[in-house]
């Protein structure tokens, strides 16, 4: 009985927790998109890379209740975009690596009082404001953000 008592004191060495700390976001960022809510998520299986679209407080209490993409000025979409790596604690499972990617897509109160749209890319290591465009009327990148639905979760 003591023998028994002893082994399942011992933590198991095969199992270790960690942190993902290859996942971590980096750089110059004006706001941390992983404290905020999920929106959707998106698995690219050709460039191996998976995203998350998460929104602050106006974003998501717009997003759980309308199906269009007229998000109120002060909303702050956001996309997160890892490379794929190899789950080492599960054969054939992938997790997060290396960001890619980080997003923002801000909806502002225009002069007319209709909203102007903000899109900021970052990316690099550590993440740097790569690109910067500022719109009365949403375009490729800030149409396709806001069209996105968010997910029905149980």
């Amino acid at each position: 009985m003591l023998i028994f008592l002893t082994a399942c004191s011992q933590p198991s060495a095969r199992i270790q927790t960690r942190l993902n700390r290859d996942a971590e976001l980096s750089g110059e960022l004006p706001y941390n998109p992983l404290t905020w809510e999920v929106i959707s998520s998106t698995l690219n299986p050709v460039d191996h890379t998976l995203a998350t679209i998460s929104g602050n407080e106006q974003a998501i209490a717009y997003a759980r209740h309308h199906a269009s993409s007229d998000y109120p000025a002060g909303s702050v979409l956001a996309v997160v975009t890892w490379g794929q790596q190899d789950d080492p604690r599960w054969f054939g499972g992938k997790i997060p690596g290396g960001v890619r990617s980080v997003e923002f897509l801000e909806v502002q109160t225009a002069a007319d009082s209709g909203h102007n749209y903000l899109y900021s890319l970052y990316s690099g290591t550590p993440l740097r404001k790569s690109v910067s465009i500022a719109e009365k009327a949403p375009t490729t990148r800030a149409s396709y953000l806001l069209a996105q639905k968010a997910a029905i979760m149980p």
